[in-house]
């Protein structure tokens, strides 16, 4: 049996004692650790030893948090509540961002061939996957909803050719996004706007594509986001989602939230400190249901959560790597709290906590042409024939 203390060094003699012989709630511990009460010497032994260490109990603090936070975040879900949550996410700072997330600036599960590819190369795959899911061919227009910092506008563009718009609420990602558009030489193909999804004009495009920014629109406005992504897309077109949503708890649930334990104390630590009012990350079935009630009909659902989970875990290493950074620029709490978070989160997506899945869509019209999906070679993506070794259309 492990004991906690072979694990934990506890600058504060008092929680020491009270938590001496047994095993804390897990959001005691971590806030303790965020306070710089106790110290974690080897995070890595911690969370692989947790379920030893500590339980997944709800506690009077979860309560408030539920009360006072969450249950105004779920009913309102306006615009400018929307706007102000993400910007004090995102605008914090691109260099807090790029601490963890590399040169790519992607902030969304990459795509690996094989577990030794670099954190690099599996983002780059994951952008030459959606291009291919989505047949992008040589002036197709592409709209990215919740862009982030433009790299898959400017992927799109680049190699393929396809005519990209992105948009963000994020003013950071706005500029920088644009800034490297310029600087490719690409302006003319690509283009970020800082705009709100509710915003979008209204106009149709080729092709349409979200990557996990659906779980920031709510559960509240679920619906009536999907069925503005088919107002906007043309009846031939394609939609990709891609989306990270918590597993149901099926006979491992908690009553009355049929959640798991450690899935429940996981989910309410990052609606607390990560992603506030990213409330919409149901089951994969509750979110394949809102989108046929649009007027969808799914072609393809991929599972990526082991993706997910290596992604996360290349993050974790860039940002332990860039410590004396982010510490010297933003502080011991902002290294700490993403220390914990990306050390938990990656194991959280191998075990199934939180799965991630890409979502390919079309309308569900008698005239959609679905013979396209028939296998072939695609050809003219871009300025160059590639052979797909998916059915792509």
């Amino acid at each position: 049996m492990k004991n906690l203390s072979d694990f934990v060094v506890f600058n504060d003699s008092n929680l020491a004692r009270r938590m001496a012989g047994q095993k804390p709630p897990m959001s005691t511990l971590c806030e303790a650790y965020l306070d710089e009460a106790l110290d974690i010497p080897d995070l890595e032994a911690f969370f692989d030893a947790r379920a030893e260490l500590v339980d997944y109990s709800l506690t009077l603090e979860h309560v408030k948090q539920f009360v006072t936070r969450m249950v105004p975040e779920w009913t309102l879900h306006s615009l400018s509540q929307d706007r102000r949550i993400v910007r004090e996410h995102y605008d914090r700072g691109d260099d807090f961002f790029e601490a963890f997330l590399g040169e790519r600036m992607v902030y969304t599960s990459g795509i690996f061939h094989d577990e030794t590819q670099s954190l690099e190369q599996g983002q780059d795959n994951k952008l030459d996957l959606v291009c291919q899911k989505l047949g992008l061919q040589r002036d197709l227009e592409l709209l990215d909803v919740g862009c982030g910092w433009g790299t898959l506008a400017l992927h799109a563009a680049k190699q393929y050719g396809a005519r990209s718009t992105g948009v963000t609420l994020s003013q950071n990602q706005t500029a920088f996004g644009n800034a490297r558009i310029e600087r490719a030489g690409l302006a003319e193909r690509a283009r970020l706007e800082c705009r709100d999804y509710r915003e979008i004009p209204a106009k149709t495009y080729d092709r349409i594509v979200s990557l996990e920014m659906v779980e920031h629109v709510g559960l509240k406005n679920l619906d009536s986001f999907f069925q503005l992504i088919a107002e906007r897309l043309k009846d031939d077109g394609l939609f990709l989602l891609q989306f990270a949503g918590l597993r149901r708890g099926g006979g491992l649930g908690v009553p009355p939230v049929g959640m798991r334990p450690e899935d429940m104390i996981w989910g309410l630590f990052m609606n607390k400190h990560i992603f506030p009012g990213a409330d919409a990350s149901p089951p994969l079935s509750s979110m394949l249901k809102s989108m046929e009630k649009a007027g969808f009909d799914i072609y393809s659902v991929e599972n990526i959560s082991i993706h997910y989970s290596l992604t996360i875990r290349r993050w974790h290493e860039n940002w332990q790597r860039n410590a004396e950074a982010v510490r010297k620029s933003y502080g011991e709490r902002w290294y700490r709290l993403w220390n914990f978070f990306l050390a938990w989160s990656w194991r959280i997506g191998a075990q199934g906590n939180s799965e991630c899945f890409q979502v390919v869509a079309h309308k569900n019209l008698d005239a959609f042409d679905r013979k396209r999906f028939l296998p072939r070679r695609a050809t003219a993506l871009g300025d160059r024939d590639r052979a797909i070794h998916t059915n792509t259309p």
